[in-house]
């Protein structure tokens, strides 16, 4: 049996070190023999992409022995060309001259890999030309530049945009370099998180192929269902593959979806258990302060419809939470349409890991409330018992836990969006099926909680907005699931905002 890749992103390492390997040659020989030589893929963290760049660097390095019995060997003629090698994966920086001097070194490496010598100094956009220029040169041979996490100095520091724009400023100097070299280029393949519009990568290379959204490279990083089934069957033997998927796959680039191999990798190395493997790698602090910042209503998460441009649109002074929930993995690409207006896309998030991780993130951090798992599993047993009173009890509890300072800067306590979001969050993250803005042919329910032993219909208002429970009644919000045969309780919610808390509970059982 194979050991499991677990951290490793050296494909020769894997290779002679017997580790598991999943085929992503064809992908690269599809990229090297039918594009324009000039890529950008954006994927979320821990997905894969410093494995595959250093996948294409061994092909150009012409090691052709490793690749003995996957799909690229007997199909590609191995030539072996310079390759410069510039990742910004490790460390972080917070000042101008803290990056220049990790380029410098970068391009320092590199030069002693190929053996060239270059005597600028002082800028590392002239250093950077002369050693594609040099390398060229040198070995009478186009160059290969593979450049991963391209924007990480800029997302390092995303929360001081003042620092975050001198990273872009300083990265967009320096990725300059590449469209006035393409005389001397073979391959150029670049890999990040986000597509900032601002970094002259996209704005200066117009031959730059984004394949982001191509389906022919959906799955070039992560394991597909397919993978998982037939790679890791001997280290999954007698485990539940749909289990799996739910939890770990679902993300998709508008083709086949994916898992995160990281999580695959871990979940068997942990021994099977269910657990937020990926996402407790980072914590999406930045992330929970845009959301509560724009009082971002959480049931839209359910179903979001976006287009092109939105997906594009990302920039140290221009942010918008669905952009960055797509980009770092939160949010995925469930359905694209054409319409009069160009495609739209559909996105939800991927699985279960994310929604139960970043909504019981997103429920904490919104409330403050600390040690909220008590509160969690009395709310579920209520729920799971239809005890409505206790129900009503772990409700107040959860409110009045939330600090009075929450308060004092903003008036989110006078939304009913507020306490929706709230509500919705910590429900959604017991792994509980729960439908935001539920469409019915009547009008739309806040909040339906779909469990195996009843449905709640819940209606939420501050005070002054109508009755919650008669407006449920008088539209018959219930008449949708009854077919499901299950008890159906209808519940109204009603908020006082100078209380900041519910004011009024009501029920009834269909």
């Amino acid at each position: 049996m194979k050991k499991l890749p677990i951290g490793i992103s050296t494909f020769e390492k894997i290779i002679e070190g017997n580790y598991l390997y999943v085929d992503k040659s064809g992908i690269a020989l599809d990229l090297i023999e039918n594009g324009g030589g000039y890529y950008f893929l954006s994927r979320p963290r821990r997905f894969g992409k410093s494995l595959f760049l250093d996948t294409l660097r061994t092909i150009f390095e012409a090691k052709k022995e490793l690749f003995k019995g996957l799909h690229i060997y007997d199909k590609y003629e191995f030539v072996e060309y310079p390759v410069i090698r510039i990742s910004f994966n490790d460390g972080k920086f917070s000042t101008q001259d803290a990056l220049e001097a990790k380029i410098f070194n970068i391009l320092k490496e590199n030069q002693n890999a190929l053996e060239v010598e270059c005597q600028e100094v002082e800028d590392v956009s002239f250093c950077f030309r002369e050693l594609i220029i040099k390398a060229y040169q040198k070995h009478n041979q186009k160059v290969v530049i593979l450049i991963d996490e391209y924007d990480k100095p800029i997302l390092d520091n995303i929360e001081d945009s003042q620092v975050a724009r001198v990273m872009r400023d300083e990265l967009k100097n320096f990725y300059s370099v590449i469209k006035g070299a393409d005389e001397f280029l073979k391959f150029v393949f670049i890999t990040g998180v986000s597509k900032f519009s601002k970094v002259s990568l996209f704005s200066g290379l117009n031959n730059l192929n984004d394949i982001t959204l191509d389906r022919s490279y959906a799955t070039i990083c992560g394991y597909t269902q397919n993978d998982v089934e037939t790679s890791f069957q001997e280290h999954l033997q007698g485990q539940d593959f749909a289990k799996i998927a739910k939890w770990y796959n679902g993300y998709k680039w508008l083709g086949e979806g994916v898992y995160n191999p990281f999580d695959i990798l871990l979940f068997i190395q942990k021994g099977f258990v269910y657990d937020n493997y990926w996402f407790s790698t980072a914590t999406p602090t930045f992330l929970l302060k845009l959301i509560e910042k724009n009082n971002y209503f959480l049931p839209n998460l359910e179903y979001m419809l976006k287009d092109r441009k939105m997906l594009d649109s990302f920039d140290v002074d221009y942010i918008e939470v669905e952009t960055l929930m797509w980009q770092t993995g939160y949010l995925t690409i469930i359905k694209s349409q054409e319409t009069p207006r160009g495609i739209k896309y559909t996105l939800s998030i991927p699985n279960q890991e994310v929604r139960v991780s970043l909504l019981g993130s997103v429920a904490d951090y919104m409330s403050r409330i600390h040690n909220s798992v008590q509160l969690q599993d009395n709310l579920y047993e209520a729920l799971l018992e239809n005890n409505m009173q206790e129900l009503q009890k772990q409700l107040i509890s959860l409110y009045a836990s939330i600090p009075y300072n929450l308060f004092t800067k903003n008036k989110m306590y006078e939304y009913e969006g507020y306490y929706v979001s709230i509500f919705y969050s910590y429900i959604k993250s017991l792994g509980i099926e729960v439908i935001g803005e539920d469409v019915t042919n009547r009008g739309r329910i806040d909040i339906t909680i779909k469990m195996d032993n009843a449905i709640y219909v819940i209606e939420f208002k501050v005070e002054g907005n109508n009755n919650a429970l008669e407006q449920i009644k008088a539209k018959n919000y219930h008449q949708k699931y009854l077919s499901d045969n299950l008890p159906i309780f209808l519940v109204g919610i009603e908020f006082d905002k100078s209380a900041r808390n519910i004011s009024k509970m009501e029920w009834e059982e269909r």
